[in-house]
């Protein structure tokens, strides 16, 4: 009988044959996992992700960003699509300036937007310039 595997171990079929990243991934594996930019500036933490269940994609990465020690925290939104995983270094490279995270739309653990207002979703898409497919009805 085989041994489960962690949260952090990625199954060898889950690995591509012409890539060294897993392309396979447990959510717990990547909440927690920090956030940066180009420029090296630490952005925030994946916090959540959250799913379409209805299409099973992923829409959205919930990243924490701005407080001390879980206090004061505020969250934000980042469409799925303007993250790039570096699985090297175990975190994602979101390509925004340090003060467009800062003046983000964004939201505390208490007051979350409703993330499947389809006007919600086009103004954050077009905040963060990324393509935003509307659910077919």
């Amino acid at each position: 009988m085989s041994q489960p595997m962690s949260k952090t171990t990625v199954a060898p079929a889950a690995r591509s044959a012409t890539m060294t990243r897993p392309v396979i991934l447990s959510a717990g594996t990547l909440c927690g996992n920090d956030v940066c930019n180009k420029k090296e500036e630490s952005l925030g933490t994946v916090q959540d992700i959250m799913l379409d269940i209805d299409s099973g994609r992923i829409r959205y990465a919930v990243m924490s960003s701005g407080g001390f020690l879980g206090m004061g925290d505020r969250l934000f939104a980042v469409p799925w699509g303007a993250l790039k995983l570096d699985s090297h270094n175990k975190r994602f490279i979101l390509d925004v300036d340090a003060e467009r995270v800062k003046a983000a739309p964004g939201f505390d653990k208490d007051h979350w937007p409703n993330m499947a207002d389809p006007a919600w979703a086009t103004d954050l898409h077009a905040y963060y310039g990324t393509h935003h497919e509307l659910p077919p009805n």
